[in-house]
């Protein structure tokens, strides 16, 4: 049973949809933390429902970065986390997880990379007009989305789509996605 930690800063719907798809899917694997640096983000509900235990704090109580990350850091080894999964988590990664954690985080991305990286690749993708986008699975590195690709599925934009439209389309495929590429990358190993 690999134990999981899922870092999130928003709204949770990819959180919610891999703890419920671990569980349904009796995957060998269990989601033991979440770790999230907004402590009244909705995602804190989802994981009390869920009965995920739930570590947060925010950012500016600490000196920096560093000091952040060695605080996860404890919250992870504690659980013996073997693999991290960004679902949402808004804050670049720093070079004390990178480094405890290599090629053991995993992203989920708004687009196709290396297409809109960033914090709006949703809006980038429609606001340029493109015929798809879709969503890339990556792993982690020092850089914005720049990391190896796992997987990518492509959602094409239809002429009638709006911004809600087609958000609402990638958020299903994320859901998808990213636990069958859970599901493939813990089968591999």
């Amino acid at each position: 049973m690999k134990k999981l930690a899922i870092f999130a800063s928003g709204n949770g719907g990819n959180f919610e949809a891999l703890v419920t798809g671990i569980q349904q899917q009796q995957v060998a694997a269990q989601v033991v933390l979440l770790v999230c640096d907004y402590p009244t983000a909705p995602v804190i509900q989802r994981a009390q429902r869920l009965k995920v235990p739930i570590w947060t704090a925010e950012f500016k109580q600490f000196a920096d970065k560093a000091a952040f990350e060695t605080a996860i850091l404890a919250q992870l080894r504690q659980r013996e986390v073997e693999l991290i999964l960004l679902a949402g988590y808004m804050r670049i990664i720093g070079p004390t997880l990178l480094q405890a954690y290599p090629q053991q985080i995993i992203n989920i991305h708004p687009a196709l990379l290396p297409k809109f990286p960033g914090r709006h690749g949703i809006e980038d993708a429609f606001a340029a007009g493109v015929s798809a986008t879709g969503v890339t699975i990556h792993y982690v590195d020092a850089g914005v989305d720049s990391g190896p690709i796992i997987q990518q599925a492509v959602v094409p934009v239809e002429p009638q789509d709006t911004l809600a439209s087609l958000s609402s389309r990638i958020h299903q495929t994320e859901h998808r996605l990213y636990l069958q590429s859970l599901v493939e990358l813990l089968e591999d190993k």
